[in-house]
């Protein structure tokens, strides 16, 4: 008798630089910052989440912002049936948006399942592609993974890197795959290597943009995941959803200096109350 084959596993490429590497470690890390998140912003009647914003530089950089995004499914994560994370390329170029051919995904506090029949949905928009290079050093989806397995355990996750992809490329895979049963995770950092408060400015005129959803006012060097960004807003905008600001800070508020600083921003998208 053969054996049965083994899933695919893309591992871990930033476990004990981006965030760390012990599981105990890492688990506690994330609770203490939702649980700090929790405290920090506390938020009255709220409308029923579809999609998050957040920022995906080192824990002790952008942890805490991230941490405020996620903390707001932990009250509505029983609605969910997956969870599509789309981040921009860092290491590799990529022209639309690349998928892994893995079907699991390792961190330090486990598997993360790759959803099949999500993947196999989004490779019939012309665009998508398989392209495990473009996932093998990527940090922008793999630092959100953590944060879905201790508020969302169990999900499965379907994993984007978008590179210079067209708005309407984005666009139709998110009419593909945005569904009521399916939150969609926008990972994107803000302003990079500003002055503290030159970034300042400029983040607060992003994120009045992002609340806006003035999708046509985002610049590729306000936000580095502008393409998925944009037609976030776009596809919000078209379904009546709003946008909420939940946090808005800079590497130099968290663990950095003031003299180049990176902005983050998080972000609920979310239908009125």
């Amino acid at each position: 008798m053969s054996d049965t084959p083994r899933n695919r596993v893309r591992p871990a490429a930033v476990a004990g630089t981006f965030y760390p590497r012990d599981p105990h470690t890492l688990a506690a890390t994330v609770d203490g910052l939702l649980a700090d998140a929790a405290v920090r912003h506390s938020r009255g009647a709220r409308g029923s989440l579809r999609a998050v914003i957040v920022p995906h530089a080192g824990y002790v950089y952008s942890g805490p912002i991230a941490a405020a995004a996620y903390s707001e499914l932990r009250s509505c994560v029983a609605r969910f049936r997956r969870v599509v994370v789309i981040g921009p390329a860092h290491r590799v170029p990529v022209r639309g948006l690349a998928v892994s051919s893995a079907d699991v995904f390792a961190t330090p506090l486990g598997a993360v399942t790759v959803d099949i029949a999500a993947r196999h949905k989004a490779l019939q928009v012309s665009g998508v592609v398989v392209d495990d290079a473009a996932h093998a050093l990527e940090h922008s989806v793999e630092v959100q993974l953590p944060f879905l397995q201790r508020v969302a355990p169990g999900l499965p996750v379907l994993p984007l890197v978008v590179g210079t992809a067209p708005s309407n490329v984005v666009r139709a895979l998110l009419d593909a795959l945005w569904d009521d049963g399916t939150l969609l995770v926008v990972s994107t950092d803000l302003s990079h290597y500003l002055e503290y408060d030159q970034a300042r400015a400029v983040d607060a005129n992003t994120a009045d943009h992002v609340v806006a959803e003035r999708s046509e006012a985002i610049g590729d060097r306000d936000a580095c995941g502008a393409y998925a960004l944009r037609p976030l807003l776009e596809a919000g905008r078209a379904r009546n959803l709003r946008v909420d600001q939940l946090d808005l800070r800079s590497s130099g508020d968290t663990a950095g200096g003031h003299d180049q600083v990176v902005g983050y921003g998080a972000f609920a998208v979310e239908a009125a109350a």
